[in-house]
Formats: C-alpha cells, structure tokens, sequence
C-alpha cells in the first residue's frame, strides 16, 4: 500500500513513516545518483570528442571531419531514444533498459579508452546505443515514485532529479577535460566509465527502493511477434555487413561510407513520420492544419539545435585554436568551457521562471509561441555576437575567452525561452491520436539538425567562417521573426480534443527536450 502523505512542523509534505531523501521517496536518490553519473560519463566524453579528434596526439582529423563525427554521434542519440522507449515499453520494461544501457554505455566507454580508430568508433556507437536507451526511461521511473499527478511532491521530486543532471553535466568537463587534455586522452574517456560504473552500482544496489511499476512491460509484445522483429533485425545487420565487407575488401571505403547515410537517415526519418501523421485519414481537418502548421515549427526547431549544439563543436574547437584559454592568470583547458552552460542554467533556470510568474500576475507573460519566438531569434543573436571575434581578429591571433562565455550566456537564455515550452507547443498542435507519439518527434528535430551540421561539414564548409556564421545566425534571427509574426495564428488554431499538459517548468530543460 502506498504510504500517507503527512506534513512536519515545518509543513514540509513527507511519505509516513517511509525513510526519505529530502522528503521524496528513496527511490529518487537512485535515481538521482545514477542519472548524476550518466550525465557525467555522457558530457565528460562529449567535451573530449572534437578536441581528440583534431588533436595530432589523438585521430588528427580536420576540424569538418571532427564536427560532422560530433554531430552525426549527437544525432543518433536522439534518434535512438524513440526504439529505445519502444523496447522499454514491449520488451524489457523501464528498470531492466536502463541497467542494460548503463551497461552498454559502460562498455563502450571502456572502448573509447582503448586506443584505435576501430576500437574508438565501435566505443562511440555504443555510447549513442546506450543513451538512447537510457534517455526514454529514466524520467519515466521518477514518475512511478510518486501516487499520480497529484502528488504534492511530484514536481519537486522532478526539479532533485534535474539538478542531478546539471551537476554531472557541470562536473564532467572541468575532472574528465582536464585529465584527458592534460594527462591523457584514453585515461580521460576511462575516467567516464569510471563513473558509468559507479552510476550503474548504485542503480542496482538502490533498484530495490523503485516502484514495483519501474519492472512491467507496459505492453508485452507476443512472442511471435518479437521473434519476427529479431529476424527482420539480425537480417538488416547481415546485410549491412556483406555490403561494407565488399567496401572494405575492395578498399573503396571511406568515413563517408558511414556517415552519409546514417545523417541521411537522420533526416528522412523525421520526414517520413510527420509526413505520415499528417496524412493519416483519421485526422479532422483541424488536425490536419495544425499539424501543417507544426511542421514549420519542427524546421525552426531543427535550426536552433542546428545552431546551438554547435557550442560542443564549432565553439569548442575555436575555443582550440584561437582563444587564450586564461583568465586573470589562470590557465584552464578548452574542455572547461562545456561546463558553462550547466552553470548558467543552474542560475538562470529560477530566475526565468521567477520572470515568468512575474508577468503572468501582472497578465502580461508572454504566450509559449512568443517565448519559443524568442528562443530561436536569441540563438540567431548567439551567432551574431560569434561574428565580431571572428571578423575582428586574423587566424593567428587569439581573443579571450570570454567572447565563448558571452555566445554560451546569450544560447542558454535562449534554451530556456524554447526548450521548456517545445514539447508544450507539440501537446497543443498534436492530434489526439498521435499524443504520445509526438514527444518522440520533438525529439527528432535535434537529430534532424545535427544531421544538416554533419552534412553540411562533410560537404568541405568551415563552419567558423564569417560568412558561414552569418548565415546561421540571419536563417535563426529571421525565423524567430516569422514565428513571431505567425503567433496569433497558432493561438487562434482549434483547439485539439488531446488534454494539454502544460509545459515544464526551466529547471526541467535536460530530460523535457534534451
């Protein structure tokens, strides 16, 4: 039986007689913890992979070669949680996905630490296959903690678990970054399965304070069924195997054999499912103009993701080459300017929320298409602030290092105006039929824009060039215009039979859209 809700002399809510983590259920410190290490392990390695890549100590590839790589990882992350979330619901069920994705991401961690190229890129599609794993389930346990949606703890237990992910994401760069650069690059990616590990033991050592719910598969699928999905899938991989054994016998391959077509693939998917649901006969005619009307929304996504993920690449490796990394004295190594980010969203996250209660009291917060607006125009202003540097100053010369944290200030305000309210925009325009389905396809403009990135820098742009970068930031700036100027259109749009659900509030940002 679930136990009481009572209030102490402080009228903080507690669980009964239930031991606590600070007034939640035991299960969020799990949770917490393990999601905590995951983020560290994940943003540790991410803030290592372009500077290894171009390193001559590491794979010494160019940097458009190393960008696409960073993106075409990133991409398959996101692409991967939508199967991943199917296995958890049809297959294994939230707490066994996730144990098997900490140990997938675990092992090709460890890979990532063992030096060779082949080695190397078999570790990093490890690392994307256990993250998509482990992205669609972990939230989903933290919602099993609690006695529904009407918890009085739900939402706080929801702002703990997030602030586990800020601290592994803040961590990360300044240990991990700084062994890897400074002593060595495999020492580095082993310190993050180091901490996968750690995340891992305290999963299984603390799984048993979960929810019974966390171990049912939502939706068994027959065994007939599931045989099938083996066969169609162990014949795709056979066949994926003859073809670039051919390649590699006849010594044709190149990277490009792999990475053209995964980004491909990260483009059509996303086509193919929204084109699909706007065609589906069931829709009403109102359904089907919303979801027209969304699919614009999906390409400005895709464009600030496009953009913003940018600051692990393009930013990161001009942070390499052409900033002094030193700052009153004190020298730091480029890895550390990851850890920017999750700082400012540690500090700014209550801050934009206070701003936004503020201004509905006084009935003038702005409406979730004016916030999303504002989000992609800012990141568009990120780029255009990334200009001056680049136009003031000669490929020789270095700038400081707070050119980087003035673009990263400008791009966290920015994901905290579009972030939060994207999956709010999608509850609002989707079909009821495809309500739960729709929280997938945001997802899906993440790896639809960093695939035009690895795209765009396989094809020989340098995505620092002034001209480039001006590019970018125009396209951002002038489609947060045009959403804008489309506001009222979309606030006046029929309303869908699907309940809304209203969006999270800023301190959710890493597991709501990211």
């Amino acid at each position: 039986m679930a136990p009481s809700l009572t209030k102490d002399a402080t009228g903080s809510v507690t669980a009964g007689s239930e031991k606590t983590f600070f007034g939640h259920p035991r299960g969020l410190a799990t949770l917490f913890m393990t999601e905590m290490w995951e983020r560290f392990s994940f943003y540790g390695m991410r803030a290592l992979l372009p500077l290894y890549l171009v390193s001559s100590s590491g794979l010494h590839m160019n940097a458009g070669t190393a960008t696409a790589i960073y993106s075409v990882y990133l991409a398959m992350v996101y692409l991967l949680a939508m199967p991943g979330g199917w296995i958890a619901d049809r297959w294994w069920g939230p707490r066994r996905t996730t144990a098997i994705a900490a140990g997938i991401i675990m092992c090709g961690h460890l890979l990532l630490a063992v030096p060779g190229q082949g080695v190397f890129f078999g570790g990093l599609a490890l690392v994307a296959i256990g993250s998509g794993l482990l992205k669609s389930t972990i939230s989903t346990m933290v919602g099993h903690l609690y006695q529904g949606p009407g918890d009085p703890r739900r939402d706080g237990g929801f702002t703990v678990f997030y602030m586990g992910i800020n601290l592994g994401s803040f961590a990360a760069p300044l240990i991990i970054g700084t062994v890897g650069e400074n002593v060595s690059w495999h020492l580095g990616f082993g310190l993050a399965a180091v901490g996968m590990a750690l995340g891992l033991a305290q999963f299984l050592l603390g799984s048993r304070h979960l929810s019974p719910e966390s171990s049912v598969v939502p939706k068994p699928q027959p065994r007939e069924e599931k045989l099938a999905t083996i066969r169609k899938g162990l014949l795709w991989a056979l066949v994926a195997a003859v073809v670039y054994g051919v390649l590699v016998a006849t010594g044709v391959y190149t990277l490009n054999w792999a990475l053209v077509p995964i980004n491909i693939a990260g483009l059509v998917i996303p086509v193919v499912v929204l084109a699909r649901i706007r065609r589906d006969k069931e829709l009403d005619r109102a359904e089907r103009s919303k979801m027209s009307a969304y699919v614009w929304f999906f390409v400005a996504a895709a464009l600030f993701w496009m953009i913003y993920d940018q600051g692990g690449s393009t930013l990161s490796l001009f942070g390499e080459s052409r900033t002094t990394n030193s700052l009153l004295g004190f020298d730091f190594p480029t890895s550390w300017y990851q850890s920017v980010n999750p700082v400012f969203i540690m500090a700014l996250a209550p801050v934009t929320a206070w701003i936004w209660l503020a201004l509905n009291r006084r009935g003038k917060e702005p409406s979730t298409v004016t916030k999303f607006a504002s989000g992609l125009f800012l990141v568009g202003v990120s780029f255009f602030v990334f200009l001056i540097p680049l136009l003031d100053t000669t490929a020789d010369e270095r700038v400081s290092p707070m050119w980087l944290v003035a673009i990263y200030f400008v791009q966290t305000v920015g994901e905290l105006c579009l972030s939060p309210v994207g999956l709010s925009v999608t509850t609002k325009m989707s079909p009821a039929k495809y309500s739960s389905q729709m929280m997938g396809v945001w997802f899906l403009a993440v790896t639809a824009g960093d695939s035009v990135t690895s795209l765009v820098s396989l094809a020989g742009v340098n995505l620092d060039r002034s001209g480039v970068v001006a590019a970018q930031a125009a396209l951002a700036a002038l489609a947060g215009a045009a959403i804008f100027m489309y506001r009222r259109t979309v606030r006046t749009t029929p309303a869908s039979p699907a309940p809304l659900r209203p969006a999270p509030p800023p301190s959710r940002r890493k597991a709501s859209a990211r």
